[in-house]
């Protein structure tokens, strides 16, 4: 496995939680679930995924921009949970918030798809895809522990 399809393994979760989760209505064990599934995958992901794909990527001079705005994007999605953890569940706008962190998601992960995984093809050797994968995944797992 390489660290892209390590990615993308994470990034249908994450479709298929954000996708959940606005499909959620009031404070319901349902909406609870979703979110702690969607707000975990994503805290984990991103944690990995800066250590083990970013920062490597940071090496190459044509990485650095990419790897900067990813993580300032993460950065935002972190703010738009912290917004969610402050408001009610049960009130319209944490519906409006989580749909605007699911189109945030959703954004980032096609963006990081179309366009950085072709950069980093590029700049990384079948090596290191290989090496990356197996240390993002361990420290996903670890995240998520």
């Amino acid at each position: 496995m390489n660290i892209f399809e390590a990615l993308r393994e994470s990034h249908d979760r994450q479709r298929a939680y954000a996708k959940t989760l606005i499909e959620t209505s009031g404070d319901t064990p349902e909406r609870v679930a979703a979110y702690k599934q969607l707000k975990a995958e994503l805290q984990a992901h991103e944690t990995a995924e800066e250590r083990h794909f970013y920062i490597p990527l940071m090496e190459f001079d044509n990485g650095v921009d990419l790897s900067r705005h990813a993580i300032a994007e993460h950065h935002e999605m972190d703010e738009m949970m912290e917004e969610l953890d402050e408001t009610e569940m049960s009130s319209p706008a944490w519906l409006a918030a989580a749909k605007k962190l699911s189109d945030k998601v959703h954004h980032h992960l096609k963006e990081e798809e179309q366009k950085f995984f072709q950069m980093a093809g590029k700049l990384l050797d079948d090596k290191q895809k290989e090496q990356l994968a197996g240390q993002y995944q361990k420290e996903f797992k670890a995240q998520l522990s």
